[in-house]
Parts: C-alpha cells; sequence; structure tokens
C-alpha cells in the first residue's frame, strides 16, 4: 500500500514535472513566435524604407522625364502650328486662286447658257404666242365689226323711220287719188293692192329673195293650186303669208253718199265685204301649209277704209284674229316688217355672238395650251439645266473626271492625235486635280 502511495507520489510529481515541462516549452515557442514576428516586423520597415527610398528616387526621376517630355512636346507643337499656320496660308492663297478660275469659269459658262436659254426661249415663245396672237387679233377686228355694224344699224333704223312716215303721207294721198280710177273694177284694185304691198315690201330693209318671195305657189291637202301674194320668212325656218284684198267699191260709195241713211247702208257693205275677205283667207289655212305661226296676214290697201271698218264694227279685229286672220293697214305693215328686219339682225347678231363664243372658248382653251406648253417648257429646260451641270461635272470636275482620265490615257498610252481638249477644260481639271490633292494633304486634326 505504502509502494502504491509512492508509486501514485512519483506519478502525480512525474505528471506535474511533465507538465511544467510542457509549460516551459510552450513558453519557449512563443517566446521565439514573438521573437521571429519582431524580426520580421524589423525586416518588412526596412524593406518599406528602403522601397519609400526607391519610390522617391523613381519619383524624381519620372518628374524630370516628364519636364522633359513636356518641353519636347510644347517645341514640337510650336513647330506644328507654325507649318500648319504656312500651309494653311498656301492652302488659301491656292484656293482664292481656284475660287478666281472657277468664278470665271461659271461666268463663261452661265454666260453661254444664258445666250442660248434666251435664244431657245424666243423661238419657243414665238412659236406658242402665234396662234393666241392671231386668234386675239380676229377676235379683236370681228368684235370691232360688229359694234359698227350696229351702229350702222342704229343709223339705218332712224332713216327708215323718217322713210316709213313719208311713204305712209304718200300711199294715203295716192290711196285718195287711186279711188276713183279703181271704183267698181275688182280686178284692177287687186292688182292695186298688190302693187302697194310690195311698194312696202320694196320700201323696207327686207331683201327679195332671201327675206321674202312673191306669188309663190302651194298645193293644199286636196292638190288645189294656192297662190299667195307674200310668204314672209322668219329666223330658224319659219314663215308667215301675207294676202292682200281691196274693197273699195262700198267703201268709195259710202263717202260719195248724200245721206246718213246712205251712208251706213254703204257702210255695213263695206264692213261685210272686209269679213268677206277674212273668211274667205281663213278657209284656205295657208299656215297649215307652210312651217308658220298659227296666222295670216289680212292687208288692206287702203289705211281710212281700214280705219272706217273698224270704227263702224269694233269686233272685226277680234272675230278676224279668232279665224287666225291677222287685219293690217299699210302702217300696221310697215311695223310688222319692222318687227320682222329686227327679227333677222338680232338672229345675225346672235349667230355672232355664238361666233363670238366660239372664238373665247377656242381663245380660253389656246390660253390653257399656252400655259400648259410654257410650263412643260420651263421644266424642260430646267431638267436640261441640271442634266448640263452633272454632264459638265463629270466631264471637268472631281478626281476621275473624263478631261483628267483622257490627258492620262493619252499620256500612258503614247497615242498619237492632234486633237486635244479646249484649253479651258484642262485647266479647269488641272485645277480640280491640285485643290483634290491639298484636300487629302490636310493633316488630320488634333482632338
Amino acid at each position: 500500500m505504502y509502494i502504491i502511495l509512492l508509486l501514485l507520489s512519483a506519478a502525480v510529481a512525474v505528471i506535474a514535472l511533465a507538465g511544467a515541462l510542457v509549460a516551459r516549452r510552450e513558453r519557449l515557442a512563443a517566446d521565439t513566435v514573438a521573437r521571429e514576428a519582431q524580426a520580421e516586423a524589423l525586416r518588412q520597415r526596412d524593406e518599406r524604407a528602403r522601397a519609400e527610398a526607391e519610390l522617391a528616387a523613381a519619383r524624381a526621376e519620372l518628374t524630370a522625364v516628364q519636364r522633359a517630355r513636356a518641353a519636347e512636346i510644347e517645341a514640337l507643337q510650336r513647330q506644328q502650328k507654325e507649318e500648319r499656320a504656312a500651309e494653311q496660308s498656301r492652302l488659301e492663297a491656292q484656293q482664292e486662286q481656284l475660287k478666281a478660275q472657277f468664278r470665271n469659269l461659271a461666268t463663261e459658262i452661265l454666260g453661254e447658257q444664258s445666250k442660248q436659254f434666251r435664244e431657245t426661249s424666243r423661238e419657243s415663245l414665238d412659236v406658242l404666242l402665234k396662234p393666241f396672237r392671231d386668234n386675239i387679233t380676229e377676235f379683236r377686228e370681228r368684235v370691232e365689226r360688229i359694234y359698227s355694224h350696229e351702229n350702222e344699224q342704229r343709223g339705218e333704223l332712224k332713216n327708215e323711220l323718217k322713210n316709213l312716215m313719208e311713204l305712209n303721207r304718200r300711199i294715203t294721198t295716192e290711196t285718195t287719188h287711186l279711188t276713183n280710177a279703181l271704183r267698181g273694177n275688182s280686178k284692177v284694185q287687186g292688182d292695186w293692192g298688190e302693187t302697194m304691198l310690195e311698194t312696202i315690201l320694196d320700201s323696207s330693209s327686207l331683201v327679195k329673195g332671201l327675206h321674202y318671195e312673191t306669188q309663190c305657189n302651194l298645193k293644199d291637202a286636196e292638190g288645189r293650186n294656192l297662190r299667195p301674194d307674200v310668204v314672209l320668212k322668219l329666223p330658224e325656218g319659219k314663215r308667215i303669208v301675207i294676202d292682200s284684198k281691196v274693197s273699195l267699191t262700198a267703201y268709195v260709195a259710202c263717202t260719195a253718199a248724200e245721206s246718213e241713211e246712205e251712208r251706213r247702208r254703204h257702210l255695213a257693205a263695206h264692213v261685210a265685204s272686209v269679213r268677206q275677205h277674212v273668211q274667205e283667207l281663213a278657209r284656205k289655212e295657208y299656215q297649215r301649209l307652210l312651217d308658220s305661226p298659227d296666222l295670216v296676214v289680212l292687208f288692206v290697201a287702203n289705211e281710212p277704209a281700214y280705219l272706217e271698218a273698224l270704227k263702224a264694227d269694233a269686233s272685226i279685229w277680234n272675230d278676224a284674229y279668232e279665224r287666225k286672220v291677222l287685219l293690217s293697214s299699210p302702217t300696221n305693215l310697215f311695223a310688222l316688217l319692222k318687227l320682222v328686219a329686227d327679227l333677222w339682225k338680232y338672229d345675225a347678231q346672235d349667230k355672232n355672238t355664238k361666233r363670238i363664243a366660239e372664238c373665247g372658248l377656242k381663245l380660253y382653251e389656246q390660253a390653257v395650251a399656252f400655259t400648259a406648253s410654257l410650263e412643260s417648257v420651263g421644266t424642260a429646260l430646267g431638267k436640261a439645266q441640271e442634266a448640263y451641270a452633272d454632264a459638265r461635272k463629270r466631264l471637268a470636275s472631281g478626281n476621275n473626271n473624263l478631261v483628267r482620265v483622257g490627258l492620262q490615257l493619252k499620256e500612258t498610252a503614247r497615242l498619237q492625235s492632234k486633237k486635244s481638249f479646249s484649253a479651258a477644260l484642262q485647266e479647269q481639271a488641272e485645277s480640280e486635280e491640285a485643290a483634290g490633292a491639298a484636300e487629302s494633304a490636310l493633316p488630320p486634326q488634333a482632338e
């Protein structure tokens, strides 16, 4: 037991000694690590100091190099600036020279083109304006003729009215003188009425054969021949029949009656005679045989006999009109013929107006066509100018213009030809080449 205790004590002492040894070894290891760390720190401090010294030396050397390089760059920049200034001055001088040459060439080309354009435009405008000018001249002459003709017709109308009044007075006088000669002879009375009718027609402005016809032969539906005294023509193919009827026997007896009763009896016979003529003319229905207004004119050659019949029987005119018969005295017939003459005059004026309108339409159409042609000419001239400028540019402008390439080909291939481009084209091509070379030789701009 004692031994065991000794052994245990010895074991405890050994364990304690071992623990102390371990603790001492750990302290020694810790001291060793601390000394190594201190040595490493000293080494790193020395290396840092040495590196800082080397860095300071490098910085000083770099500063010296940078200063030297800056001086060299500044000197080089001054030299390049001086060279650029000299080159710029030389280019500006060349550019001014090229501008002067181009200005002279452009002035020459524009002068030639302007001259050709003026000549071409003048010829084209002359060709286009000639029909227009001719139409205007014709239109003005026609209008002047129409107004001159109207003025003449106004003067003729005044003369016709004077002649009408004078002729009416003369007819009335002659009628009075012829009354006794015509009394009792119906054939002579009829011939006298036709003569009076032709006299009035001849005194009017109407033309026989053109505006009226006498003693025309017509056939009715049954094939019987009818011969009206006058067929009066109207515009648009219309016609009116004028037939002369003379009733003088009863009228002369009425004027020669010695008593009122006898005068009334002869006056009634005179009115009955006029009505009889109206019925006979109405039965013939001339208006159905012609393209005519729905009436015929019954001409009473003696104005006093006509007025006396109307005074005795106021309804005779209306009754005749209902039968499509228009009673007319010499005075009324003058007015009717004047109306027909005015219709022909207005018809002629209407035709002239239509012709003027047609000329105006043609004139307008020519003006529209002229405007379109003129615009086409301007467009074509503009395209021609652009095409010419492009062709001129290809001929003597740019690096590979036709003149330059041709001269190079002639020189390279040694072509034997006496023909050559003009001096102006060669000079322009050379100036274009020099300008292109100068632009390519410019140094790039520093950013």
